[in-house]
């Protein structure tokens, strides 16, 4: 549930607000105990009206609306469809966990069993805010216990998660089936031994990404001892070493098993053992891909091989975290059916990469690092004709790095994969020719990330800004909703994107821009901008008042490192009540990176506006100011 799931009023010049008459409940009780029909004198006190007729009819209709987007447009055509809606919605979305309190959510929402909530914004990732920032779990899954005894599935994103919360959600859901948490920190293996210990029906658990503390405990031996649910187990980012015997026979009676992500704790010829456990698997997180300590002091190794063609179900395939190469060859039996392939963690070369990728006909995601150079991408380009998203990420992150991949794997990858819907590209050096060709080959593209790690960098021929290929994005790919843009910027293409981006709901700049005018551009062009993220930009308040009448309508703004004013932030704060606005101090920004600025005083480094249905929260820390 985002925050305009629950307003009433789509005016951009009025706060959101939520409906929550004391009648709600009353009502919403009363259409579920006439559901069941009956006739007689009950008809006469109203049960039997054309109006609970309808609500029974619209509760049967509405349970077939499984968008978000058509559920909020539902709830928002009257205040009978209002109600009807909340007793009928399974799926709760939370799209910033500041933007509405607990115990609104529960109130309106009885009969939730699944919840997905995001915390911190994305800039978080590259440690960008304070640590104990906020985004505390706690606060919900205490609400959660006492309103939802029936739920089923959590998911987190970047939300500070205690042991002591997971405990809680351990005693208080005994139908628990789902856990994912995807960035978060603040737990330990202790509290993941909880989950496993008492959920009973536990059917996911994954930990993605996230920073799990070592405290010795041995969790993985704290699965049920018979037969479990388990359908998916993804415990790649845990760094402690794991049970392995343990996790062998967790394998082995979990007959539903289709998802298992190892650590790079489990060795190949660990991996071996699991697979020959579960050839139904059809994800696979390999762990490290490297032989064992035994396997170096000269044992003779299984056929690694044979354990991958048994598996005939395998479609995604992921781990490879301490890749010895010349294993590489064990995956050729699946590649044919593949349509996921992660190489993210690999740093392998193009030519240890193209046998690999010659059999992937049917690949449809893909990720690798830039090791793979423009000669792996040309070898994607060549092979992977049905591919609807790519990622490369860099090695080495630096700035002035050499890189080794440039506009001609990009240019390649247009003309080979013109299905391509996604593009997360990280490199040194780029053209505004290839940027052009790639918007008008790949016109069904949905996400343009293209991230030129070098500041202000240039067409790095013709030495002119990328203006050109990044209007041709906006103009040729009309299905945009997500853009990351980069490199040496004018205002021109802040000018294209507002005219043409008419669909961009989250828009990321880094190191871009030369006025005011770019910004104002943008927000007074893209009417459907839900997120905007900012750093290391010319951008100051005069730019920051422009979009005073689209910041109602946003999910969140993040400007950092900018030309802001504590007094321009203030008068944001005070011609938007119900816009919460944070500004952060950055005790770690260098004074080389500084902004060139009269008054050092009174710059703001970090800003983070959100609105919310419940002003400003109680929990910042000394570091954030809210206004």
């Amino acid at each position: 549930m985002r925050v305009e799931q629950v307003e009433m009023s789509q005016d951009n010049d009025r706060p959101p607000t939520l409906d929550l008459g004391s009648d709600a409940a009353a009502a919403a009780n009363k259409t579920r105990n006439c559901s069941g029909g009956g006739g007689g004198s009950d008809d006469v006190g109203g049960c039997g009206t054309a109006e609970n007729v309808l609500h029974n009819v619209l509760e049967n209709v509405l349970h077939f609306l499984t968008s978000r987007q058509d559920r909020n447009a539902a709830s928002l055509v009257c205040k009978s469809w209002y109600r009807v809606e909340a007793l009928t919605r399974s799926d709760l979305f939370i799209g910033n966990c500041y933007a509405v309190s607990p115990r609104r959510v529960m109130s309106r929402f009885n009969r939730v069993r699944s919840v997905t909530i995001k915390g911190k914004p994305r800039f978080a990732d590259f440690n960008m805010m304070p640590p104990d920032w906020g985004a505390h779990f706690s606060p919900w899954v205490a609400s959660m216990a006492k309103s939802y005894p029936w739920l089923e599935k959590i998911y987190l994103k970047r939300m500070s998660v205690t042991d002591d919360d997971l405990a809680l959600l351990a005693e208080s859901f005994p139908a628990f089936k789902e856990l994912v948490l995807f960035c978060c920190e603040g737990f330990g293996t202790s509290g993941v031994a909880v989950v496993a210990s008492r959920c009973r029906q536990l059917r996911v658990l994954d930990l993605i990404e996230s920073d799990v503390t070592d405290d010795e405990v041995d969790w993985i031996s704290c699965f049920p001892e018979k037969e479990t649910c388990l359908e998916s187990l993804i415990f790649d980012c845990v760094e402690c070493l794991i049970n392995f015997e343990a996790l062998e026979m967790l394998v082995s009676r979990s007959p539903s098993l289709k998802k298992l992500g190892a650590n790079r704790h489990v060795s190949i010829a660990q991996l071996y053992r699991l697979m020959i456990q579960a050839p139904h698997l059809t994800h696979l997180g390999t762990g490290s891909f490297s032989n064992s300590e035994a396997m170096v002091n000269g044992e003779s190794e299984p056929d690694y091989g044979s354990a991958f063609a048994a598996c005939k179900s395998l479609l995604c395939l992921s781990g490879f975290k301490d890749i010895l190469p010349d294993y590489l060859p064990c995956i050729y039996p699946v590649c044919a059916n593949l349509t996921t392939l992660n190489l993210s963690y690999a740093n392998i070369t193009a030519e240890q990469l193209k046998p690999v990728i010659s059999h992937c006909h049917k690949l449809q995601t893909f990720w690798a690092l830039d090791s793979i150079s423009d000669e792996g991408l040309q070898a994607v380009a060549s092979s992977c004709k049905e591919l609807r998203e790519l990622r490369v990420f860099p090695a080495d992150a630096r700035e002035d790095g050499e890189g080794p991949i440039s506009e001609v794997g990009f240019q390649a990858i247009s003309e080979g994969c013109r299905r391509l819907q996604y593009i997360l590209y990280f490199c040194q050096r780029m053209t505004n020719a290839a940027v052009v060709a790639m918007s008008q080959n790949c016109q069904d593209l949905v996400v343009f990330r293209l991230c030129i790690m070098g500041r202000h960098q240039p067409d790095h021929k013709t030495g002119e800004p990328m203006d050109e290929g990044f209007g041709a994005i906006v103009i040729n790919c009309k299905k945009l909703t997500r853009l990351a843009i980069s490199g040496l910027l004018t205002d021109r293409a802040f000018s294209y994107i507002g005219k043409y981006g008419k669909l961009v709901r989250t828009l990321s700049v880094a190191f871009a821009g030369n006025s005011d005018l770019g910004l104002k551009y943008v927000l007074e062009g893209c009417h459907r901008l839900q997120k905007l993220e900012i750093r290391d930009s010319p951008f100051g308040d005069a730019a920051l008042r422009s979009g005073l009448h689209h910041y109602y309508n946003m999910r969140f703004l993040w400007m950092s490192d900018c030309k802001l004013s504590r007094y321009g932030c203030q008068e944001v704060a005070r011609a938007l009540p119900h816009l919460v606005v944070e500004v952060m101090r950055n005790d770690n920004q260098e004074s080389d990176h500084l902004p060139q600025m009269g008054d050092l005083e009174n710059y703001v480094p970090v800003l983070y506006m959100y609105r919310s249905l419940e002003g400003p929260r109680d929990d910042a820390p000394a570091c954030v100011d809210i206004l």
